[in-house]
This record gives C-alpha cells, structure tokens and sequence, in this order.
C-alpha cells in the first residue's frame, strides 16, 4: 500500500483531468483484483453524530479495525473517544487539524475501507480521493451539488476499479424488504406507479444550539450545533429535493433502476417557503426580533418531483422537512395486481383482499419477510434506525474485505444524487421536465440487480 500511498499525494493534484461532463474515460465493468482479506482497517471520514453511529457499530465487529478518523471538530473527536473507552477498544489515530487533514490520513495510513460520513459538501471530495488511493469506500448518503459532480464519482471508479457502497439504509429497512419479496413474487403484479420520500420535521435539527440532541434552539452556523453547523445554509440557498435518496433507493430496487431499467427525466415544483420561519419566531430562544427570524428560505417547504423511467413506471418523491408532521417514507408501491401504501400500514391484492377494502400489512410483512432479515434478526438488535443500519454496514464490511462491487454501486450513487441538482434545475425552470444522464453509458440493459438475492448480505 506504501506506493499507492505516495503516489496519492501527487494524483490529487490532477483530481479533476479526465473527469468532465462528457465521460470520456475507459470503462471498467469490474472492481480491479486484490486479494480478499479476513480483516480489514478501516477509516472513519467525519465522526458527526452519524460516524459515530458507525463507530459504534464496527467495534462490535471481529473482521475489522478502526485504525483512523479524520474529524476537525474537537467537541465531535472528544464523542469519539469516549465510545472507544466505552467499548474498551484502543483509539485510533485522530486526524483533526483542519478540514483538509483526511488527505493526511489517507497519505499515511495502511487503510482497506472508508467510511465516509462528513457534512454533505465533502462527500465526492473524499470519495475521489479514496477510490485513488485504492481504498473501498462506504458513502453516506445525501443529495449532490452538481451533474459534474456525480460523472466525477463514476469516473474515478472507471479510471481506479475502486468500488463505491452507496450506504442507503431505508433499502434495509424490514417493511421495505418485506415489499421487495412480494415484489420479486408478483404479489403486486407489473409495477406502475411508486412513490417515497423524506417527509421529516427536521426544524430543531436545522436550528439547534447543541443543549440537547433536537428542538433545543434556533441557532445555526458557528452558533449551531451538529447538522445546524451546515445543513441549514442549504435551506437558505437552494430549492429541490435536497435529500432524495431514502425514497428513491427503495423503489429504484423495486423496479431494477440501472439494472434494465433507469431514469428518463424529472419535474420538480415546490411551495412557498414558511415552516422554517415560523420555527424562529415561534420559538422561545427566537421571536420576531432574533436575527435568524430576518432570514430568507429559499428551501420550499414541500418539493414534490415526478420521474419517468425507461420501463414506463412513474414515481414521485416528497420533500417535507420544515412543517410540522410526523415522520414518514411514504412510500407506494402499486402494480396491476395491486399497491402497498407504507403510510396508512395497509395494502390490497385483488383476488385475495376483500373487494375495494384495504387490507391490514402487518400479516404479510410477517409472512414475507425477507431472508436477510431473518438471518440476521439477532445480530441487528439495537442497531440505529430499527436494525437497518447493521444490515448496511454488515453489506459494507462483507464486500470491502472481497473488494468486490456492491449492491448500491457508483451508478446507483450518481443516479440517485443526480436528483437533486435535477429538481433545482427544474423548479428554477417553473417546473420543466429535465433528463437524466444515463450514467452506465448503456450497461443498465444488461446488468442484473443483485441486491438482497441471498441471505448473506
């Protein structure tokens, strides 16, 4: 690794060659080889509140070391360390000293795998710079910047034959997967329609002075604690689905997006901006004369986008994060045999269920519920986010010690973040259908989806 290691330092100066709009790189279907490996080092990029989650998880691992993490926020390295002494692990070695300091870590370290969990605007920075380095790299989600952006990831992997895990979670998710086996069974028929979505309240998130996790105050910025520090600028800056990918990754397995089918174009429309407002001056640490209740949104606060896909199934995505509401997916999945609606927990199949009646989801989640899950059941108790967030990382820890290509590869991941650049061109557009770029340049007519085809991962 010590020559990769070198070498890094001299190709991150010529990041950007070869990576532009049109793709002119020589394709590689197939990770590069490496041996396979029993254990591995991993890095942990950003150890926020969701690194450490991650944290948290790998150190109950045997298969693997965290050996690093880079993370400029002293208050977030001090968490860190107290899991490692909770847990009774050895510390890593922190990379703290400025944002830039990953490339250090990257440089000096003997590291197998990434797991990438920064503030959204440093995910393909450290993504690229990883897959140069020859390091498997495990991406948090989020919504990308740019359609550049997103041919930058599936280059570098082209160039490299580094693998990129896309780490969905929602994909993971038991109801979720419950569906997808009714789905490869024709429990629903040929799929027409489908919808999902992050339908979150996340106001205390986005305005939150750090005395308690959520809901504490209206700061942001500096003031701010957590994802206040940097999400909130997104609301003040940008319009579209800034945050698309726990809906559409699911149904995108539905309906085998980049594997024979993929997305067409978009529409995108969003509302007027109030929620956020509100929030400040209805807030007790606000009020009409805070300075944070002059500020201007630019985030709507609904954004509804519509998709058409090669196949001829529509989707729809909701983005619904600054009203008040309980959270919900929202998702829907509905075929000429019948639709699962997530929201009011309920489903009909026509010829089993009652005639125009909804029937209770809960029996045929239990009765379909998928393989994985019932493998794995035990060892996913008291992982976050109801026990997907150990199936996600188990799927990571699995391919990173094969190096092999994962379920939610490099093309899922500028495919689903290409959406929000997309909504933002089209809501800027009043609302004008833009389409995709095909990323797979052709390959999704012939590739097959492996995701949760066996019980392993």
């Amino acid at each position: 690794m010590s020559i990769t290691r070198r070498a890094f330092m001299q190709n991150t100066a010529i990041t950007g060659l070869g990576l532009g709009l049109t793709g002119q790189t020589k394709s590689l279907a197939q990770p590069v080889s490496k041996p396979k490996a029993s254990k591995i080092n991993v890095a942990i990029l950003g150890s926020g509140l969701r690194g450490q989650s991650h944290i948290e998880l790998l150190l109950k691992r045997d298969d693997c070391n965290i050996v690093a993490i880079a993370e400029p926020d002293k208050v977030m390295v001090e968490r860190s360390k107290e899991i490692f002494s909770k847990q009774d692990a050895s510390l890593p070695k922190f990379y703290s000293n400025g944002d830039q300091d990953y490339r250090n870590l990257i440089a000096k370290e003997d590291i197998d795998a990434a797991v990438i969990a920064s503030p959204w605007r440093w995910h393909t920075e450290m993504a690229v710079a990883c897959m140069q380095a020859k390091i498997f790299v495990g991406l948090e989600v989020c919504g990308g910047f740019s359609i550049d952006e997103c041919w930058q990831l599936v280059n570098t992997y082209e160039a490299t034959g580094t693998p990129l895990f896309f780490l969905e979670n929602v994909c993971y998710r038991r109801d979720v997967m419950a569906i997808l086996n009714m789905v490869r069974q024709n429990m629903f028929g040929e799929l027409i329609h489908l919808e999902g979505g992050y339908q979150h309240d996340l106001r205390g998130v986005k305005f939150n002075d750090g005395v308690t996790p959520y809901n504490s105050g209206v700061e942001y910025g500096s003031k701010g604690f957590s994802e206040a520090k940097w999400r909130t600028q997104h609301s003040i800056k940008r319009d579209g689905d800034l945050y698309p990918t726990h809906g559409v990754g699911p149904v995108a397995q539905y309906i085998n997006i980049n594997k024979g089918n993929r997305f067409l174009y978009l529409s995108s429309m969003s509302t007027k901006s109030r929620g956020l407002h509100n929030y400040i001056v209805n807030h007790e640490k606000g009020g009409a004369n805070h300075p944070n209740a002059k500020l201007e949104f630019k985030l709507g606060d609904k954004v509804t986008t519509m998709i058409k896909c090669a196949n001829g199934e529509s989707i729809v995505l909701h983005h619904d994060t600054s009203l008040p509401r309980p959270y919900s997916l929202g998702f829907r999945v509905q075929g000429t045999k019948g639709l699962w609606m997530a929201v009011n927990k309920s489903l009909h199949i026509e010829g089993v269920s009652p005639s125009h009646r909804w029937e209770d989801a809960e029996p045929y989640l239990k009765k379909y519920d998928h393989p994985l899950w019932k493998r794995h059941e035990a060892k996913a108790v008291g992982a976050g986010h109801g026990g997907m967030d150990f199936f996600v990382l188990h799927a990571f820890v699995e391919c990173a010690k094969k190096f092999e290509n994962p379920p939610f590869d490099v093309y899922d991941a500028a495919s689903w973040l290409a959406i929000t650049p997309l909504s933002e061109q089209s809501v800027n557009m009043g609302s004008t259908s833009v389409p995709f770029p095909d990323f797979t340049r052709g390959r999704w007519i012939d590739t097959a989806n492996t995701f949760a085809v066996s019980d392993e991962y």
